[in-house]
Formats: structure tokens, C-alpha cells, sequence
């Protein structure tokens, strides 16, 4: 299988990358991980794509990587995460 097949969602991606960034993070020392993590989404993440992150973080995603969901804390929320938006 291809990684880059057409029919991911944009949640598989962001599943994806969060994991990937997670994997780097991987070698650095175990207090900086979670920290590090967040550092890199806060900065390189638009407020959509963490908007999206958080849905999925807060109903259980189970493909996040155990040190995503532990730097989920420390990730910047959007302000409408959670709330109605009208159409």
C-alpha cells in the first residue's frame, strides 16, 4: 500500500502527522517529549487543524500514538472547540 493513497480523510492525516511528530520526539528525553510535541503543533498547526486534532482527541481517537494524547494538554484549543457553530 501507498502511503499517499487518494482516499485518506484529513482526520487519517493529521492522525498521521501528529504520529510522526510523536515518533520524533521519540528519541529526545522523556520529559521534553510531550512538551515537544506541543511546541511544534502550537507552532506549525493552523487553528483548523487543531480544531480537527481536538474533535478527535476528545472522543477517544484510538490511533493517536500514547504521547500525542499526553501532549494534548499542553496544545493551544482553539476557542470554538466544543461549542455549536451555525451554518
Amino acid at each position: 500500500m501507498s502511503h499517499d493513497e487518494p482516499h485518506k480523510t484529513t482526520d487519517d492525516k493529521l492522525v498521521y502527522m501528529a504520529n510522526q511528530i510523536a515518533t520524533f520526539f521519540k528519541s529526545q528525553p522523556e520529559g521534553e517529549r510531550a512538551a515537544g510535541i506541543a511546541g511544534h503543533i502550537n507552532k506549525f498547526w493552523e487553528q483548523r487543524m487543531r480544531r480537527a486534532f481536538f474533535a478527535m482527541i476528545d472522543k477517544g481517537d484510538p490511533r493517536f500514538d500514547p504521547l500525542v494524547v499526553a501532549a494534548a494538554t499542553h496544545i493551544k484549543r482553539p476557542a470554538d472547540v466544543g461549542q455549536t457553530t451555525q451554518a
